[in-house]
């Protein structure tokens, strides 16, 4: 068995972070389901704003809300607007094609990446998927 991506959110804008929170990263629900997490499951969080990497769990927030909420311990390696990236991975004995999520400054969806896509120029960042 090898650990697989699963699901990724590329590109979260954080929208608050609360160390005095037990723990967790809290999510718009409507992207939870985009990129197929469940409730309490295990993600990294990979900070591209200052380099930072951790793991937590995912509590659904308002669905439409836009929220990426991270709470605390992990609070102390973020801060508002900085940009994530956030992981999930599951554990396979065959290829798995993730749901790989790019969403936009207000963390709404935009479309879904793909290995297929080539890099392409969007907003002045270097992302992978899409028409330029």
């Amino acid at each position: 068995m090898r650990a697989v991506l699963k699901s990724k959110i590329h590109r979260a804008w954080v929208t608050d972070s609360n160390p005095d929170y037990i723990g967790s990263v809290v999510i718009d629900r409507t992207l939870m389901e985009k990129a197929d997490l469940w409730e309490y499951e295990k993600v990294t969080l990979c900070n591209v704003t200052n380099g930072e990497r951790w793991d937590t769990y995912v509590l659904p927030g308002d669905a439409g809300s836009g929220e990426v909420s991270v709470q605390g311990a992990g609070a102390r390696l973020c801060m508002p607007n900085d940009c994530l990236i956030i992981l999930a991975y599951l554990l396979s004995d065959k290829p798995v094609v993730p749901k790989m999520v790019l969403v936009d400054r207000e963390n709404r969806f935009v479309e879904y990446l793909s290995a297929e896509h080539h890099l392409t120029e969007r907003e002045g960042v270097r992302v992978v998927g899409g028409k330029p």
